[in-house]
């Protein structure tokens, strides 16, 4: 009987099989054994491999080791040898150059290969890399706009990372700490006219979102602070200046001149954006924070042991951070809500695969978001038109 078609069998299956001896055919193998530290060593390799590893592991050693100059020096070195062919070591490199200038305060050398390799990206990981750079060297240089920024875009390619969502929201907070003390004043002077007895609420002015909005008004003795407070005490401890509640304690104020020229920064900043602008910022470091519990309540059903820990007292920190800013239920309920329409399983499942997107700088540069109008409407934008309570 014939058989059906597909049903054929190999000769090859039958057949006797290949002799392979003990060995299995392989030649035998013996594992490069290296002692701690093998790099630091001046080995006469010839090894064009191993000297490039060697002259990156040093550096990599240097940098974890604060020693910053020395670090520069041995990444340098190791670039002047590396083939235009190695992109992946060439960019780890020149990451490595850039954060030890930053860190030698030659930031706009940093901000230069951090440009020249933005330019060159090539996929989703690089421009990530690239944004993280970009975001160290700006904290070295205090410049809050620039932070946001890079995080915006960050976000942008990455929104559900609860990390990014957490720098933002502080990078806000830290922004509202550039406001002049009347600015701190006349919000904190608001929350007292408009608070009554009766509700614990006090009304705002017009000014946030373009709406009134009602927030919850702390008594004294609760022993909790709003957020006015928090800011006005910190910028006290920043600045060794006494502050009382609404003018400053009388006496003498001694002020250096480098807090000199912090004010006239912050009075170039407040000038800049506009009062009406500023209170915006508020609501929008309120919805980072609100974001960030969400993601990491989200994260935390697939975390264990240390990982989760971290979790939950991050999340524990962020609870006290939204109570600060004293919201009513209302309020904080419908931030939730708006912060969290995108959370579906499948876009999480989706995100989590941490895919690596291969395209064209143009394609990725497209892929972000630039424009900080952009950003803030595209997640605020429906809390400004919502929030009217």
């Amino acid at each position: 009987m014939e058989l059906a078609l597909g049903f054929e069998f190999e000769d090859s299956v039958f057949a006797q099989s290949r002799d392979r001896g003990r060995g299995g055919g392989c030649a035998a193998y013996t594992a490069k054994s290296c002692e701690p530290q093998w790099f630091c060593e001046d080995a006469n390799s010839e090894d064009y491999v191993e000297i490039l590893t060697a002259k990156k592991f040093r550096g990599d050693l240097a940098y974890r080791q604060q020693e910053f100059q020395k670090a520069l020096y041995e990444y340098s070195s190791c670039l002047l040898l590396l083939p235009s062919t190695n992109v992946a070591m060439r960019r780890d490199v020149q990451e490595g150059q850039a954060r030890c200038l930053a860190h030698l305060g030659r930031h706009q050398e940093a901000l230069d290969i951090a440009e020249k390799l933005r330019n060159g990206a090539t996929n989703t990981d690089h421009l990530t890399t690239v944004l993280n750079l970009q975001f160290a060297i700006y904290c070295h240089l205090k410049n809050i706009e620039k932070k946001i920024t890079c995080l915006q875009q960050l976000i942008s390619l990455h929104p559900f990372n609860p990390w990014n969502w957490k720098l933002l929201a502080e990078a806000y907070m830290s922004f509202l700490q550039t406001l002049p003390p009347s600015f701190i004043s006349e919000m904190k002077h608001l929350q007292r006219k408009d608070c009554t007895a009766n509700d614990h609420v006090f009304q705002t002015s017009p000014g946030l979102f373009g709406k009134e909005i009602n927030l919850q008004c702390h008594k004294t003795l609760s022993g909790r602070q709003d957020v006015w407070s928090t800011l006005s005490t910190k910028r006290t401890r920043d600045k060794s200046v006494s502050y009382s509640d609404s003018h400053m304690v009388e006496g003498s104020l001694h002020i250096t001149e480098e807090c000199e020229v912090l004010d006239k920064m912050k009075h170039a900043t407040f000038e800049f954006w506009g009062q009406e602008a500023l209170k915006d910022v508020w609501i929008k470091a309120c919805a980072s924070f609100v974001r960030t519990r969400l993601l990491l309540q989200i994260t935390q059903l697939q975390q264990s042991s240390f990982a989760l820990d971290q979790n939950l007292k991050v999340q524990r920190e962020t609870e006290d951070k939204v109570k600060g800013f004293g919201l009513k239920e209302e309020s904080l309920l419908l931030i939730t809500e708006v912060m969290g329409e995108d959370l579906i399983p499948e876009k999480l499942k989706e995100d989590g695969q941490g895919e690596i997107k291969c395209v064209g700088p143009s394609a990725l540069t497209s892929s972000v978001t630039t424009s900080a109008i952009e950003f803030e409407g595209k997640w605020f934008k429906k809390l400004q038109d919502s929030l009217s309570l």
